[in-house]
């Protein structure tokens, strides 16, 4: 089985601020810009809807207006919150996290620390659950580099030498440069972070 990423670039205070915000123009937005994304994924989760996970939009909803939440079918609030970071954010390029197998997160987290970046890790969007209140769930994970780690996570990739780097596979090393390039692109924009969802 084949596992993927999805990054985007977002003021994290603006997405997780839209959690329980009651704002109902935004989820009408919302609803309208991603009215085919919604019926195309209550298709796909048909019969988990039909077990009584709520839909894309009841989900939507939800988070929007922080609850009432099932945590028997979290990972629709998860897919929901996706949705939020979506309209807020710039997806960001990861033709190496999707898709990937195995143990392939892990080794780019290895080859970071061996560079000796070690404030942030790629496993972050994988093994983490969205913010609460939302229930938890397996899939999506999802995590955060804030501002802050992409800072810290740029000058410890500045430190490391030329030779460390080449010493590195070079699919590894290829990787990590993808993750060097979104660290640059949030630290271009004051505030911003990077929100991940893997699945």
């Amino acid at each position: 089985m084949s596992y993927g990423l999805s990054l985007y670039l977002v003021d994290l205070a603006a997405v997780r601020g839209a959690i329980a915000s009651g704002d109902e123009k935004l989820r009408r937005m919302m609803g309208g810009r991603f009215k085919r994304d919604l019926a195309r994924d209550d298709d796909y989760f048909a019969d988990e809807i039909a077990n009584g996970a709520p839909t894309r939009y009841e989900a939507l909803r939800a988070v929007i207006d922080g609850g009432p939440f099932d945590a028997a079918h979290g990972f629709q609030y998860g897919y929901a919150y996706k949705m939020v970071c979506e309209f807020h954010g710039r997806f960001l390029f990861n033709n190496h996290f999707s898709p990937f197998r195995g143990s392939w997160l892990d080794d780019v987290d290895k080859g970071m620390a061996e560079l000796g970046v070690k404030a942030v890790a790629v496993t972050d969007f994988m093994y983490g659950s969205a913010p609460a209140p939302l229930p938890s769930s397996e899939l999506p994970g999802y995590g955060e580099w804030s501002a802050e780690q992409c800072r810290e996570g740029l000058a410890q990739w500045e430190a490391s030498a030329q030779e460390q780097r080449a010493a590195l596979d070079p699919e590894v090393l290829a990787a990590v440069e993808s993750c060097v390039e979104w660290m640059r692109q949030a630290q271009a924009k004051e505030g911003y972070g990077i929100a991940g969802f893997g699945s």
